[in-house]
Formats: structure tokens, sequence, C-alpha cells
């Protein structure tokens, strides 16, 4: 996936459709010249719908489509024939999107299985027709109910990757070059903090066909609960990972450190995220001897207790089968 493809806010303006007035008819034929009342109703204006469509990874489709509006219904008319409901407009999104109303900022609902249906705005009712209003001491009312007007506002879309793994690091971690080599995705890498500013998703191959989805995601920096750096749009991702991993440079000054500062974070943003199951991987092993490696076993044995860890290599390929096999069993676990 592109990174300049990747749209993962928009706001859009969206507008039901009217509903039909009902009709004021009275019935008349050649041998009844004084009819009752026939006035059909209002059709119902046109909903707006949001669906979930597997199929979309980005909300790229709605970037220059600010305005979503929807058919009016059709007047109701004579003979009780009621009009016609407004065509409903349906726009599709990413599994994983979460609206909110602009003006409130309150979450609406979220998207989250293909195929799924919410009404994002829904249209307006149709009007009763004057038959509607006789009765025995008012045969012939002269009145029917105006449509509905539809209803219209400016929404927020929001996109929560969906992925089963989730891979959290400083900038340089290696997260890009990882997700290039166990996937067929191509992220941005380059040697300067931030290449990957957008998230990227790759399908992971594992033992005997099965599969499982990697998001990398821009690199966290302290700070980023408060939104300092790319701050939530960062952290905004990770919420819906099953499993996250944790990946630090072996030649980071230490590890044990900065795998406490990510910890932080993440707690300061939402404490919720801690109690997903995380791997800590030592990217960039290749450069580590036994001696050094057995070093780094003890002291995070003392200093992240309880911590599973990993010593991987994505430029020379090694421990990365290990690697999905750890990520593999914890997913199903889940």
């Amino acid at each position: 996936m592109a990174s300049d493809n990747f749209v993962d806010y928009v706001k859009i303006h969206v507008k039901s459709g009217n509903g039909g007035g009902g009709s004021t008819h009275f019935r008349r034929e050649k041998y009844i010249p004084k009819g009752g009342p026939d006035g059909g109703d209002g059709g119902r204006g046109g909903h707006v719908y949001l669906r979930g469509n597997k199929q979309l990874w980005t909300l790229l489709h709605l970037k220059f489509k600010k305005h979503v509006k929807a058919e009016h219904g059709a007047h109701g008319s004579s003979n009780l024939k009621t009009g016609a409901q407004g065509k409903d407009v349906y726009i599709d999104v990413p599994l994983g999107t979460i609206v909110r109303d602009e003006e409130s900022d309150e979450i609406l609902f979220e998207i989250t299985e293909e195929g799924e249906e919410k009404i994002l705005q829904k249209g307006g009712r149709g009007g009763l027709g004057n038959n509607n209003f006789k009765s025995s001491t008012h045969q012939a009312p002269r009145h029917a109910q105006p449509g509905e007007a539809g209803l219209e506002g400016w929404k927020v879309l929001e996109l929560k990757i969906l992925a089963d793994v989730g891979l959290v690091g400083f900038p340089n971690a290696g997260k890009s070059t990882l997700l290039s080599v166990v996937s067929a995705a191509k992220p941005e890498i380059g040697d300067y903090p931030f290449t990957t500013i957008r998230p990227n998703l790759g399908i992971v191959s594992y033992r005997d066909h099965r599969s499982f989805v990697m998001a990398d995601i821009p690199g966290i920096i302290e700070g980023a609960s408060k939104g300092k750096g790319l701050g939530y749009r960062f952290l905004r991702h990770i919420e819906r990972n099953s499993l996250l991993l944790f990946m630090i440079p072996a030649d980071a000054d230490d590890i044990a450190k900065e795998f406490l500062i990510l910890k932080e974070e993440l707690q300061a943003y939402n404490p919720e995220l801690l109690h997903k199951d995380f791997i800590l991987s030592i990217t960039k092993s290749d450069m580590l001897d036994e001696e050094l490696k057995e070093e780094i076993r003890q002291e995070l044995a003392i200093n992240l207790k309880g911590i599973p860890f990993l010593f991987i290599s994505a430029v020379a390929q090694t421990g990365l089968l290990e690697l999905k096999d750890e990520i593999w069993k914890l997913l199903q676990d889940d």
C-alpha cells in the first residue's frame, strides 16, 4: 500500500432525502362526483448508509468527495398511491472505521464487519395523505401532512486499522524492513526518522498456508501520548491490534529502558493497551555475537522479568521463523 494513498481521517457533509408530502386528493369519477378523500402518503426520503468493505484499506476514495446527498421521496398521489421512496446512498468504508459527530465529537458507531450496514443520516418520513384524517364527523379533510425534512451535518470518519500484529518502536527500529521481508508489502525504507508516516499493512505467510496481518505503524516518540510527533495518529491505530510486537534495535543504549518508555506511552494514551499480548524483538541482531547476546539476555531477565523476547535480523533473515511461531501461538491463545 503506497503511503501517499493512505488516508485515515476525512470529514464529509451528508444530507438525507426529504420525505414526500401527502396528497389532498379526492376521488372523482363519472358516477361518483363527490367521492371521499383518496390522497396517498408521501415516500420516505433516502437514507445515507455506511457499509463495511474488506477490500478497502483506506478512506482515500472519500478524500475529495466532501458532500454526499440522498434522493428526496416523491409526493403521494390520487387513488391512495404512496410516493416512491427516495434512493438510499451507500458509502463503502474499510473495516475499522469509526464515525464521530463533527460538532459534539461523540462517537456514533463503528464498522468492523464485512457487509455491515449502519445509517449515517436518516431520511425524512413521508407525510400522511388526507385519507388518514377522515372520520365519521370529518369526511372530507382538505389537509395532508408535509414530508419530514431530511437531516444534514458534518461527520468525521476515522480509520483504526484492523491487523493481528502491530509493530511498536521508535523510529528506525527496523519495523518497515521486517514487514518488507516477511510479507509482500513494500513500505518506504530509509535510515532517518519517520520514514514511515502512514501505516502499511502486510499479509504474513505462515506454515500450512496460514497467514496473519501485520501493520507497520509510524514510529512512536516520547510524548506521543500527549500529541507530540505523530502522536494520536500513531496510537489510534494500535488499539485494534490483537498482539503488539515491540521492536528495539540491538545497538540501542539501553534496551530495557526503551521498552519501558514505549510501555509508558501506551499506558498514558490508553491503559487497556497493556492488556494485549506482546513480544519484545531485538532487531538488527546480526551485529551481535553470542557473548553480547548472552549479556543482553541476563540484563533483560533482571530488568524485564517475564517479558518474552527474541533476537531477530530482517536483513540476515535470522530468527524470523521463531518469531512467526511465537506470534501464531499467541494469536491462537486469544
